[in-house]
Formats: C-alpha cells, sequence, structure tokens
C-alpha cells in the first residue's frame, strides 16, 4: 500500500510543473501574441481619473497607433505623432517610457520582466495577474492583466499611478498583417495640420 501511495505521490508531483503555470509564464505567452511579428489590432475603453474614452489600437512589435475620437497617435519606435483634432495640429516628440505607458495600453508586455513581483489567479477562463512595482518610484506601482486562458490574449489591464486607477477594457483583438508605414504621421494626409516639433 504504501509503495503504491509512493507511486501516486510521485507521478503526481513529476508532472505538476508542467501543468501549473506561473504569472511570469502567463506574461511571457501574451507578450508573444500581442508583440507577433506581423501586428495586431484591438477596440479599447479607457476610464480613470480625468479620461474616459474609447477607440482602436494597432501595434507591431514596439510600434503603435491609436485612434479615438479626439486624437491619433503614431510611433514608430522612436519617434510619436500626436494629431489632435480640435486644434488640427500635429505635435512631434521623443516620449519617455513613462509618457508611452500613460498613451499605449499593450505596455505591460515589456514592463513585468524588471521591477516588478507578480502573483496570479485563476477566474473562470481567465487569468487575472496582479504586478506590484519593487520599487516606490516607478510611475506604475500596481497592474492587473486579465487573460484568456486559452488564446492568452489580454481583455483588461488595470492601472494604479499616482493619479489613481485607470482601467483599459480590450476587445476584439485580432493578429493581423501591418505595414511599418502606419505607424508614421503621413503629411499627404492631414495637409492642413500645424506641425509642432517638440523634440
Amino acid at each position: 500500500m504504501e509503495k503504491l501511495i509512493s507511486i501516486i505521490l510521485f507521478y503526481l508531483f513529476a508532472f505538476l510543473p508542467a501543468t501549473a503555470q506561473s504569472a511570469r509564464q502567463v506574461l511571457d505567452k501574451t507578450a508573444a501574441v500581442v508583440a507577433n511579428k506581423s501586428g495586431a489590432k484591438a477596440s479599447f475603453v479607457m476610464k480613470g481619473g480625468n479620461m474616459n474614452t474609447s477607440g482602436t489600437i494597432a501595434i507591431k512589435g514596439r510600434m503603435f497607433q491609436a485612434t479615438t475620437p479626439q486624437a491619433t497617435i503614431w510611433f514608430d519606435g522612436k519617434t510619436q505623432w500626436t494629431y489632435v483634432k480640435q486644434n488640427d495640429e500635429v505635435n512631434v516628440a521623443n516620449p519617455s517610457d513613462t509618457e508611452l505607458q500613460a498613451i499605449n495600453p499593450y505596455t505591460f508586455i515589456y514592463m513585468y520582466k524588471n521591477g516588478y513581483k507578480s502573483t496570479m489567479v485563476k477566474r473562470g477562463t481567465s487569468y487575472e495577474v496582479h504586478l506590484t512595482a519593487t520599487d516606490k518610484k516607478r510611475n506604475i506601482q500596481e497592474m492587473y492583466i486579465v487573460v484568456n486562458a486559452k488564446s492568452y490574449a489580454p481583455s483588461q489591464v488595470r492601472l494604479l499611478r499616482k493619479s489613481g486607477w485607470t482601467t483599459i477594457d480590450i476587445s476584439n483583438f485580432k493578429k493581423t498583417s501591418l505595414a511599418d508605414g502606419q505607424f508614421r504621421f503621413n503629411a499627404k494626409e492631414f495637409p492642413h495640420a500645424e506641425v509642432i516639433d517638440l523634440r
């Protein structure tokens, strides 16, 4: 009987690491889905503080284009163009990582590897990963990332900044093939816009 129990326990613990996933492993898979080489698109709703907007986002690696009723933002990995519809002007800048975190809901795919400790719970068909900053000077102190357990696509990101919590609900996530030119401002499409270079 003892031998039988030993065999059962051996197989139970031998296969446990293969089936149980850590928060880091889930985020590694999510990052691979989000940052695929060809690109991806999604819709989002962002709420928190004085911000309440919705729109679409296209991403490819570190590049992104976000469109809301108020503005369109292009980022090619170095330069950011922000077209403000109300003023018909384009601000050009080289944003810091902190500035990018405020506008791109997918920056977590680069943040979680350094400076955060993580825990995870399974809720229905999703994983919920909780990240906590190990440095109190970090702009984002806490983050919750809800990930589909089958597709590893994120469905919600909640961020805690000094100004409070921001919630970003993500829907219609799909992989697609995107050209690099989509992530740069095209002056021909906005011939009357005033360009303000802040670099």
